[in-house]
């Protein structure tokens, strides 16, 4: 039975990460839903009118990259990077329901959210340090690159295939989610300062979007330094 694993490294350098999981056994991801859309362009609005790259979620997450060795502001965390795109007025895409639906959860709670398509990954999805000799090829691209040795990556553990590089910076290709996706793992993430209790919120509240809009059959989970794998049966 293939797992989930924040790998122990992880948790000695950084001991108040926490990670809420929606583990998705089915669902239907439409393309559009007018719905899901209304309610992600009302909180792309609202964060317009704030100054949100000074909270303190925000800076967390600066200082944890920056303690692993990576530039946030060349690298910038994935909840920065949509921030930068609506300060500057930019829209951000509707991929699909589920993306939309953490993009949403990630601009309201301002913290950092993403998923994979689990039928895509053969081995462990494993959080941890690369080595180096991982592979990754950047989302909508075909050109494969390795990540730095140190550097942080959410990773298939058998093919060594990189989901994300800089933990969460970049998404890779190969485990995209598309409408056709019925398998997937949300990952919801809480640096060090943000409330366990935060987490837990917004990875319910995405629950709950994912039942109403889409039908979605699924179970939550939560990884900390005191639980840092869980088994999935899908």
């Amino acid at each position: 039975m293939r797992k989930i694993i924040i790998e122990k490294e992880i948790f000695s350098k950084f001991p108040d990460f926490k990670r809420g999981l929606v583990l998705i056994k089915n669902i239907e991801n439409s393309f559009i839903n007018e719905k899901i859309e209304k309610l992600l362009n009302e909180e792309i609005e609202k964060r317009a009118s704030q100054q949100n790259l000074d909270h303190d979620f925000i800076k967390a997450w600066d200082e944890i990259h920056r303690k692993f060795g990576s530039n946030p502001n060349k690298y910038p965390p994935s909840i920065k990077a949509l921030l930068k795109r609506v300060e500057k007025g930019k829209k951000i895409p509707y991929i699909n329901s589920v993306v939309a639906l953490f993009n949403y959860i990630s601009l309201k709670y301002l913290i950092p959210c993403g998923g994979d398509d689990v039928e895509k990954i053969e081995g462990n999805s494993c959080l941890g340090f690369a080595k180096g000799n991982e592979i990754f090829v950047p989302l909508g691209t075909q050109e494969q690159e390795n990540p730095e040795p140190g550097e942080i990556i959410y990773y298939d553990d058998r093919t060594l295939n990189v989901m994300c590089r800089k933990w969460n910076w970049r998404n890779g290709d190969f485990s995209k989610i598309t409408e056709n996706s019925k398998k997937i793992i949300i990952n919801v993430d809480g640096a060090g300062i943000v409330p366990e209790s935060v987490i837990k919120q917004a990875r319910d509240e995405l629950a709950e979007l994912l039942k109403e809009n889409c039908r979605a059959d699924l179970t939550t989970d939560l990884l900390n330094s005191e639980k840092n794998e869980i088994a999935i049966d899908f």
